[in-house]
């Protein structure tokens, strides 16, 4: 989603950016915040912290963690790939340290895209010493559907996305990779639009994203400090540390882009064309934010000065 890649550069949030806007957003979750549901972890609840891989920068890991209890802010959980857990010492320790630090839980990422890269005995060691330091309720693993395919293949070590999709059945395939669990954004409508269906640009035109950009119930702030709306990678609202100013409303005469996705996809589409000479992908797409996205590649592969752009990494680490 995020076309994280080691080629990134080393680049990680400030810890001064970090600690201001942190408390901003404790600001929020003093007065926004439903009182029933403090203390209750889950995907869009409370404060993740994430990547990248966060346990890339443990120190840093740490020190956030102590920010945000300082400033009181509930449900706050870390997510990983699990990369880090080469035995079962170590793994404990981390995950002690965390907690007493004031962690409430954590998020295991489990899937054939990962398996890849980490050996699978990892993962299930994060999770099973993440249920023993916080308790099972405060451990999530995403996604369960592949965790529980992976399982079931018996997985020793890596695996290969191609062998992964000669190995299981098509109607677990279908649930699997579905719009539901892997959302059709990012790298995957590059690297994964084989498997799905392709539809011309036509098809999405009327489709708005309006409420992609102004849902205040998930977002996302990356360690440039832009605030990313919903899943919207690579879409910047503006600079976090100044995030009541975004609240407030955001002026889109100088930003023609989120302009454009706010009326809908065709606005984006002709817009594209007539300034920018974008052609049609032939073989089509596979969601509104292939279109989307393959749009905004296109253009910053032209012009790298639209201020909703950003950040520039993550258009260049696509492919």
């Amino acid at each position: 989603m995020y076309a994280s890649s080691p080629k990134w550069e080393n680049h990680w949030m400030d810890i001064n950016d970090l600690d201001l806007i942190l408390r901003k957003l404790a600001n929020y979750f003093s007065k926004k915040y439903p009182t029933g549901i403090k203390g209750v972890l889950g995907i869009n609840y409370g404060l993740h912290l994430t990547g990248g891989e966060p346990f890339l920068n443990f120190k840093l890991l740490v020190k956030s963690i102590k920010l945000a209890k300082k400033y009181k802010i509930p449900s706050l959980f870390v997510e990983t790939n699990c990369f880090w857990c080469i035995d079962d010492n170590s793994t404990e320790q981390k995950l002690a340290k965390l907690k007493e630090n004031g962690l409430d839980g954590i998020l295991i990422s489990a899937n054939p895209f990962l398996v890849e890269c980490i050996p699978f005995e990892r993962i299930k060691r994060g999770i099973k010493y993440s249920k023993k330091v916080f308790g099972e309720e405060n451990v999530m693993v995403y996604h369960p559907i592949f965790y529980k395919q992976l399982v079931e293949l018996g997985v020793k070590g890596t695996l290969k996305f191609e062998e992964y999709l000669s190995k299981v059945s098509r109607f677990s395939l279908r649930l699997a990779l579905s719009p539901m669990v892997v959302l059709p954004m990012g790298r995957a409508v590059y690297r994964l639009a084989y498997i799905y269906r392709k539809y011309p640009a036509k098809y999405f035109f009327k489709e708005s994203c309006i409420y992609d950009l102004t849902r205040s119930w998930h977002i996302h702030i990356d360690c440039y400090n832009n605030y990313i709306p919903g899943y919207c990678a690579g879409l910047s609202l503006g600079d976090a540390k100044k995030m009541e100013d975004i609240i407030q409303g955001v002026e889109l005469d100088d930003r023609p882009i989120l302009k454009a996705l706010a009326k809908n996809l065709g606005e984006l589409f002709n817009f594209a064309t007539k300034e920018f000479g974008y052609k049609e992908k032939k073989d089509g797409y596979i969601s509104k934010c292939h279109l989307c996205l393959d749009i905004r590649k296109y253009i910053v592969s032209l012009i790298k000065e639209f201020k909703e752009l950003k950040p520039l990494e993550f258009y260049q680490h696509l492919s």
